[in-house]
């Protein structure tokens, strides 16, 4: 059979497919996808109600990286993969202390919803609600205490949990802006500790 200029431009494309698609799936091994909320909803038309599915997802890689996402379809597993892709296109970076806590205690709020988000010890484990703990879980952290109050709306909880972790910042980043050493950053907060305890 002679090779025509379109039979080997689609051989090509079918090759290049093939080459292609082992390290999306890899890309997408690295990261782990909870599915938050799942919500069925109706549109009302002239001949009755029409019923589609809005999914919460929140995906993270485990190492600080963390995004959320919405998605909608008639079908759930397409609602949980648009709102997958949505995620991973807005994933933030988290600093984290010793790759298991956060760095400082940080408030955030997003509507009536007010989240706190404290740093733990070592042996703490996550104490949190439920969304809030698949944000921790998929973003890699091992302990952290955090408390909701003012909605139970998952979708208000985990845009306020965002809003705090997004104002998350690491001694580096403070001490460049400051224009200190880390150690003055550090060791001041490990006295105020020192402090406290002697109290």
């Amino acid at each position: 059979m002679a090779r025509t200029p379109s039979n080997e431009r689609r051989q090509r494309g079918n090759q290049e497919e093939r080459g292609n698609r082992a390290p999306r799936e890899e890309r997408d091994d690295e990261f782990q996808d909870k599915l938050v909320h799942i919500n069925r909803v109706a549109k009302v038309v002239k001949g009755g109600r029409r019923f589609a599915f809005a999914a919460l997802v929140v995906v993270g890689d485990g190492k600080g990286r963390v995004g959320y996402g919405t998605g909608k379809a008639r079908e759930v597993p397409e609602a949980i993969r648009k709102a997958t892709d949505q995620a991973k296109r807005t994933m933030i970076k988290v600093p984290l202390r010793e790759g298991r806590t956060l760095h400082h205690d940080i408030d955030g709020h997003f509507g009536a919803g007010r989240v706190t988000l404290r740093s733990a010890p070592s042996g703490t484990g996550i104490i949190s609600g439920g969304p809030m703990r698949a944000v921790f879980e998929t973003m890699g952290v091992q302990d952290v205490v955090g408390k909701c109050t003012g909605t139970t709306n998952p979708y208000n909880m985990i845009k306020a949990t965002f809003d705090a972790l997004a104002n998350s910042q690491a001694p580096r980043q403070v001490a460049a802006r400051r224009g200190k050493k880390v150690a003055d950053i550090v060791g001041r907060r490990d006295g105020a500790a020192a402090v406290a305890v002697s109290e």
